[in-house]
């Protein structure tokens, strides 16, 4: 076998591998104990990047504090409910508006009706309409109204009026950005008393914690921020819920019953 036969290298190889020589020598010796007391020099330092700003969305209020103010003048100025309803489509302070809604939803109903309903914040039906309440669970609550009554005798409105990413719960935050329109949309139809349609609608109006199971089909007393108002109210399921739980939809009946009960009764003299 000669030195340039490929299956002789082949084997020495071999015979390397299995000794556990698993790199290549070089043709000069290094002295790795000299090589070791010499400090490598450092790179250079790269200098950080300039963070970028952040960049506002166009008319976004600062903070909650400024935007609750400017709503509340602007509300204030609402001698109207189409006033109302131009001032909210032109007010900037909630990041809903930015965040997808196609338009502002307002309301839909009697101006002068006995009862005030709110609900939670419009989904992807009412946003491409432009009015609360119309989609599957909006139809299943003009059922229980017409049921009751009281067709020609609501008001609908939300404690947001655009529509929240993904129909997500509204935070407290954009609900008290939007709470002085909503506020004076009660001051202008004057209704008897409220129904509170779901939990993120009772919690925010009554300022109370409880889930909705244990809210619901009791009154308690709405008071204005101002305290100027004050008006009885009830929470009761959610119609999307209901449809998800047919079984509760008893319950919310006779919560309406309840409240149509009160809504007829006789007003006491003085």
């Amino acid at each position: 076998m000669t030195p340039a036969d490929p299956r002789a290298a082949e084997s020495l190889l071999a015979f390397w591998a299995e000794a556990g020589v698993d790199a290549m020598l070089l043709d000069v010796a290094v002295d790795r104990i000299e090589a070791g007391k010499i400090v490598p020099p450092r790179p250079p330092e790269r200098k950080a990047a300039a963070p970028t700003p952040a960049v506002r969305k166009p008319g976004l209020a600062p903070d909650v504090a400024s935007a609750v103010i400017e709503a509340r003048r602007l509300a204030t100025e609402a001698r109207d409910l189409d006033a109302l309803k131009a001032a909210i489509s032109g007010f900037d302070g909630c990041p809903l508006k930015f965040e997808g809604a196609r338009q502002a939803v307002f309301s839909r109903g009697a101006a002068d009706a006995p009862l005030l309903v709110i609900g939670e914040g419009p989904g992807a039906e009412e946003d491409a309409r432009g009015e609360p309440f119309v989609g599957k669970a909006g139809q299943l609550l003009d059922k229980m109204f017409a049921a009751a009554g009281l067709t020609d005798r609501v008001f609908i409105t939300n404690t947001v009026f655009w529509r929240p990413p993904g129909n997500r719960t509204p935070t407290p935050q954009e609900q008290a950005v939007c709470q002085p329109f909503l506020e004076r949309a009660i001051e202008l139809v004057a209704p008897k008393m409220l129904l509170l349609v779901g939990a993120p609608s009772a919690k925010s109006m009554l300022k109370r914690d409880e889930g909705i199971l244990s809210l619901r089909g009791r009154w308690f007393e709405w008071r204005s921020e101002s305290g100027e108002l004050e008006l009885p109210a009830m929470p009761t399921l959610h119609p999307a819920f209901l449809l998800r739980q047919p079984a509760a939809k008893k319950k919310a009946w006779s919560d309406l019953l309840t409240l149509t009960e009160r809504l007829d009764r006789p007003e006491r003299g003085g």
